[in-house]
């Protein structure tokens, strides 16, 4: 059996406020192996940032609680100081930020931001650190490195700032690169080449990805393994066969509808999930998806366990509706108007 890279045993996160306690995220386990991808799928406010910036010990502060256990190679990155944090984050642990517009520094050159990551963690002096800058911007499929790299962020577009924060995060060869939400914001042309960028460097250094996203439609594209998340929780996790060809949450068939298909008769409109994210304050009673769930029931008033319900091995879900009455109704909510387009 492969040891994984990464692996993170029921890690919970606990930001204390004047308004209460923020549940940010409440029980979330995995294991990420080497040259595979884990996406991480959910609304705005499900704990997915959170989760990431917790793995690179970004929500350190007298106001955060943790819970559990984050294991890079048998080391619990939860427990070790901030120095030695400092030496994980970068060389070991790479992540590319969600806004590359506010992540770079409007007046520094952008090989100037490169060259000073590359120094932070190697020993390598200003001129060699520039070359493998220059090469790393060429990696990643900026053309006219040698110009560019002295270019400054605004003179680059939104799809060329991301690749200039991915050469970054890979800047130090780390072991585990983090994708939070890299192509949110970009066209779906640009989105594309991020995907397949992301792709072809995972398969050259070996890495291991974590993709954070709220569209399973880029999901679709680039991850082994799903975890769906809702109000800080983890409420569906499997293969992407699992995810895709038989969900098993009504919040995962809302996700899916909300995807259009092509390989299906055209519905008038899309789905979307009524009503808001709770409060992560204020959680709801029992399963937290009730207030939101068109099949809620009673028994939804008493939360339910992230189990294995269905004969597929690994695929977790958490809710309370049967397994049949579950495949019999979702196809109203994955496919809206099909049965009668058909």
């Amino acid at each position: 059996m492969v040891e994984p890279l990464l692996d993170v045993k029921d890690l919970k996160v606990r930001f204390a406020t004047e308004d209460g306690i923020v549940q940010a995220v409440s029980g979330i386990s995995f294991q990420l192996e080497a040259g595979k991808v884990l996406g991480i799928v959910g609304e705005s406010g499900s704990g997915k940032s959170v989760t990431a910036m917790t793995l690179m010990g970004l929500t350190r502060g007298v106001n955060a609680r943790f819970e559990g256990e984050v294991l890079y190679r048998g080391t619990d990155l939860l427990h070790v100081s901030d120095t030695e944090m400092q030496n994980y984050r970068g060389n070991e642990i790479g992540m590319i930020f969600q806004d590359p517009m506010t992540s770079l520094n409007p007046v520094y050159r952008i090989g100037d931001q490169i060259v000073e990551a590359i120094r932070a963690h190697q020993k390598l002096d200003k001129r060699a650190a520039r070359s493998s800058t220059i090469e790393l911007l060429r990696q990643v499929g900026i053309p006219n490195p040698e110009a560019r790299v002295d270019d400054y962020p605004h003179q680059f577009s939104g799809g060329m700032r991301q690749r200039a924060m991915i050469a970054m995060a890979l800047s130090c060869n780390p072991s585990v690169l983090i994708a939070d939400e890299p192509t949110t914001a970009l066209d779906v042309t640009i989105q594309a080449q991020i995907v397949e960028l992301i792709n072809r460097l995972k398969g050259e250094f070996n890495s291991a990805v974590i993709f954070i996203t709220h569209d399973l439609g880029v999901i679709a594209e680039i991850a082994d393994e799903i975890i769906v998340m809702y109000a800080g929780r983890v409420v569906e996790q499997g293969t992407k066969r699992d995810v895709f060809y038989d969900p098993q949450m009504p919040y995962t068939w809302g996700l899916l509808g909300s995807i259009p298909r092509l390989d299906r008769p055209r519905a008038e409109r899309l789905h979307t999930i009524e009503g808001s994210p709770p409060s992560l304050i204020n959680l709801p009673e029992g399963c937290k998806f009730r207030p939101r769930c068109p099949h809620a029931f009673e028994k939804c008033m008493d939360e339910p366990a992230l189990e294995n319900r269905v004969e597929t091995p690994g695929h977790l879900d958490r809710c309370w509706l049967e397994v049949e009455f579950k495949r019999d109704h979702r196809d109203e909510t994955i496919s809206p108007g099909s049965a009668e387009a058909a």
